[in-house]
This record gives C-alpha cells, structure tokens and sequence, in this order.
C-alpha cells in the first residue's frame, strides 16, 4: 500500500546490502508483496571489499562479484528493487510510513531496516579537504590509483588488515597505523598480512593530521599514544578503515523514541529481529550483534523476512475477525 508510488506492498526492506537482498529473496519465495529501496548500488558494503574468503561455498571471491550474485539470486522471486533514498520512516496505525528523497510515500504493515552504515572519519584537520586526493574509504575503488606508492592504513580491526593486505599488490609500502598493541583482526588476517612482506605495523599510532599542500596526500602526523611523541609519515594516500556509523537515525520522531539502540547506535532486536516497535524489524550492520559478517547478515535477514511474514499474516488474520 503506498500514496504516491506504485504497487500495493506488504513488506518494505530498506537497504540493499547483502542482508536487504536476503530478506528480499525470502520474502519473495514467500510470495510477499515486496519492494526494496536502495539509494546506491544494491550490495552494499561488499563494494568496498576486495576479497570474502569466509562466505560459505567461496574459497575466494571479489566484493563486488559476491554483491551481483547475491543481487541475482534475490531478484529472482519477485520483489521490486527501485533506486531511491529513504529519508523516514514512521507509523500510522498498523501502517509503517516509508518516505522517500524523491518525495514518495510508501505504506506497508511491515518495514525491515538494512540500511547498514558509514565509514567512521579520522576527525583530523586535512581529512575532509583532502578526500578524494589521497583520502579513501574504499581500497577497491581506488588502490589501483596508487600503484608503487607508499600507502597508510588506518585500523586494527578485520577491515583494515584485509584491506591493508589487499593493498600490497598495488603500494611499494604499505603501513598499518593502530592505535593499541595487539590487533582485533582474526589472527588468521594479521598472518596473511605479515606473510606479504610489505606492510610495516605502527602500533600504538594515531593520526594527528593529514597533509597536502599541493592538493594531494603527502604525509601524517602521528602521535604516538603512550610517550605523546609526534612524528611524520611520508605517504601518498591513507585509507582510514576505523568502523562505521549505523544509520539508525533514519526514522521519525514517533518511532525513535520507542526504538531501543545499544551504546554505539545499533538497533536492539530480539532473536526473531523484532524491534521494540511492532512491524518494524533490523538485519544487518545496522542491528545490535556481537559480530559483522556477511554470513551473519544474511541469517539474520532471512529470520527476519520470515517473522515479517508472520507478523503481517497475524496482522491480517485479527483484521479479518474484526471485520466479520
């Protein structure tokens, strides 16, 4: 059911990463009216991944491939996917209120929030003037761009020491700048990293301020964490992979005061990715979970269209005895 769109809908998936395109091919197989909204390309995070060697049935496979077989896979049965930025959603009655940035309105009894995150900032001057000329959130999107360079990571988690490993076929030198000691990457990462013979580790390092006076990356400031002690690293590019920011503002004032976030701004759910507002559920980066893998994206998107299935055919089912 929507106002100004096209189609009559029952569920409303809300970001096209892996986990919205796995709740979208269930919901299809269900035979749910269902639309998706995506306001970039369907996939998500996985096009700023350069290698999944930890999903299920792929010994290796590119970010991005992954992104168009999932993608393929979930359009299949039947959902629409169409191109457009949610910019709220609320309730009205049983009703959950999707508005979009090209001024559509779209009802459904069911909403299901994948719409993920961003990457987190360094917050240092020099980083949002010199994004684009050096700065980069996507080692596969731009390492190709610094080939033979002496490339800066910035991170300590799986992230950053994949993308840091992924970034040694292109930098002569690539240099792993962590905040602390030891590392929260898998240790199987930081083997495979080490094993390339090309990524110096400055540990107990931060990131003071990047520099380009001419207009694009030259060197950092780093400060060291324990003695204060500053220093200067001569880079070409830095590639910041520190976390993401959950886009769980995303809803109206109705609904973001009943909906229950952890301490980073994560959507609390329960085990069947229930929120605590009726026929609004969570899957995904965005939903409060111990880990952040796509495999536990797509499990949790799956039990979460099923839910949103049941939770409409209970919503249809009262309705249907009130009227009679």
């Amino acid at each position: 059911m929507d106002t100004n769109g096209t189609g009559n809908y029952e569920i409303i998936i809300v970001g096209a990463g892996p986990a919205g395109q796995t709740a979208a091919l269930y919901a299809g197989r269900s035979l749910i009216p269902t639309l998706v909204l995506e306001k970039g390309i369907p996939g998500g995070q996985l096009w700023n991944t350069a290698e999944v060697e930890d999903y299920p049935g792929f010994e290796h496979i590119m970010g991005p491939d992954l992104a168009d077989k999932i993608q393929q896979h979930a359009q299949k049965f039947g959902a629409t996917f169409e191109t457009d930025e949610v910019v709220s959603i609320s309730a009205d009655g049983d009703d959950r209120v999707v508005r979009t940035a090209a001024g559509k309105e779209y009802r459904a009894p069911a909403v299901i929030v994948t719409v993920g995150g961003e990457a987190r900032k360094l917050g240092v001057p020099g980083e949002e003037e010199l994004a684009g000329k050096g700065v980069s959130y996507c080692a596969v999107c731009d390492g190709a761009f610094f080939e033979g360079a002496d490339i800066a990571v910035v991170g300590g988690g799986d992230s950053a020491v994949e993308e840091g490993t992924f970034l040694t076929r292109y930098g002569r030198k690539v240099n792993l700048i962590h905040r602390r000691e030891d590392y929260r990457a898998q240790p199987i990462l930081v083997e495979q990293m080490r094993a390339t013979g090309k990524v110096d580790e400055l540990l107990n390092k931060v990131v003071e301020e990047v520099h380009g006076p001419e207009g694009k990356v030259s060197h950092l400031t780093l400060r060291d964490t324990e003695s204060g002690e500053q220093s200067e690293l001569k880079v070409n590019a830095v590639f910041p992979f520190i976390g993401f920011t959950p886009h769980s503002d995303i809803f109206d004032p109705d609904i973001a005061s009943r909906i229950e976030l952890d301490d980073e701004g994560h959507i609390k759910t329960d085990d069947a990715m229930r929120t605590s507002v009726p026929g609004v559920f969570a899957a995904g980066d965005v939903r409060s979970q111990f880990v952040r893998q796509i495999t536990n994206a797509v499990g949790d998107a799956t039990t979460a269209a099923l839910a949103a299935h049941q939770y409409v055919e209970k919503l249809k089912h009262a309705r249907s005895k009130q009227a009679a």
